[in-house]
C-alpha cells in the first residue's frame, strides 16, 4: 500500500508540474502523511503546523515515548513512532535532528530514505558538529547533506530561520513570511514548496542544492523575516 501511495505521489506531482498554478493548488490540497525526524524546537513547530494543516504527521525520535506530551497536545491526527515507523508513514520526511546525526541516519535508513521526498531542516555548529560544520561551510550544506542522505531527493527547507520566527508568522496577515528553499529534484521541489504553504508560508525557490548555501546558517540569507517579494529579490530569482 505504501509503494502504491508514494506511485501515486510521483504521478500527481507530475501532473501538478504539468499543470502550473492549478497543479499547485492540487498538490497543496493534498494532505500527504508525513514523517517528521525528531520532536524537538523545528520538528515539533513544522510538524505541528502541518497537523493543524490536516496532515497526518508522525514524530519520530529514539525514544518516541518522550514525543507523548507533544502528540497529546497536538491532537488524533498526530503521532509518535520510532524512525523505522516514521519513515514506512510518510510519503514526505522533515528531518530535524542535530546535524552531528546526518553520517549514522543516512547508513541506518538509507535504504528507507533512498527515493524519499526529504526536507532537510539541518543547520551545522562547529560547537556541536565539529568537522561537519567546517565541510558544510567550505562545500555548502546542500552537498554535504546530499552526501550523507545519498538517494533521497533531497530538499533544502526550514532551516534559515530560528523556529521562534516561524511559529510566530505562520498564517500571519499580509504578506506571509519567505522561506527560501533549494533542491536538484523539481518534482521534490514541488512537494516541498505545496508543503511550506500548508505551514503557513511563502516558498521561494533560491535554486539547485548548491544554491542552498545563500541561506545556511552564517550566510546573508540566515534569519531573513521577509516577505516573498522581499527574499526574490535578495536572493536575484524570479517572481
Amino acid at each position: 500500500m505504501a509503494c502504491d501511495r508514494r506511485t501515486l505521489l510521483a504521478g500527481a506531482m507530475a501532473l501538478a508540474l504539468a499543470a502550473g498554478s492549478a497543479g499547485d493548488a492540487f498538490a497543496q490540497d493534498a494532505k500527504i502523511p508525513i514523517a517528521v525526524i525528531g520532536g524537538g524546537n523545528i520538528g515539533g513547530t513544522i510538524g505541528g503546523l502541518w497537523v493543524k494543516a490536516g496532515h497526518p504527521v508522525m514524530f519520530a525520535s529514539r525514544h518516541p515515548e518522550d514525543l507523548k506530551p507533544l502528540v497529546e497536545k497536538l491532537g488524533p491526527l498526530a503521532k509518535a513512532g520510532t524512525v523505522e515507523q516514521a519513515l514506512a508513514f510518510g510519503d514526505a520526511v522533515l528531518i530535524a535532528v542535530p546535524y552531528k546525526a546526518y553520517p549514522d541516519l543516512g547508513k541506518t535508513y538509507g535504504a528507507s530514505l533512498k527515493g524519499k521526498v526529504v526536507l532537510d531542516a539541518g543547520n551545522a555548529t562547529k560547537a556541536r558538529d565539529g568537522d561537519l560544520a567546517t565541510e558544510a561551510e567550505n562545500e555548502g550544506i546542500g552537498a554535504v547533506s546530499a552526501r550523507y542522505l545519498p538517494g533521497a531527493r533531497l530538499v533544502r527547507a526550514f532551516n534559515a530561520a530560528n523556529y521562534r520566527l516561524f511559529a510566530q508568522n505562520a498564517h500571519r496577515g499580509g504578506a506571509p513570511m519567505a522561506v527560501p528553499i533549494a533542491g536538484d529534484d523539481t518534482q521534490a521541489l514541488a512537494v516541498a514548496a505545496a508543503l511550506v504553504r500548508n505551514a503557513g508560508f511563502d516558498p521561494v525557490v533560491v535554486g539547485g542544492l548548491d544554491a542552498a548555501k545563500k541561506f545556511q546558517m552564517g550566510s546573508p540569507g540566515f534569519q531573513r523575516d521577509a516577505t516573498g517579494p522581499e527574499a526574490r529579490k535578495a536572493f536575484g530569482v524570479a517572481e
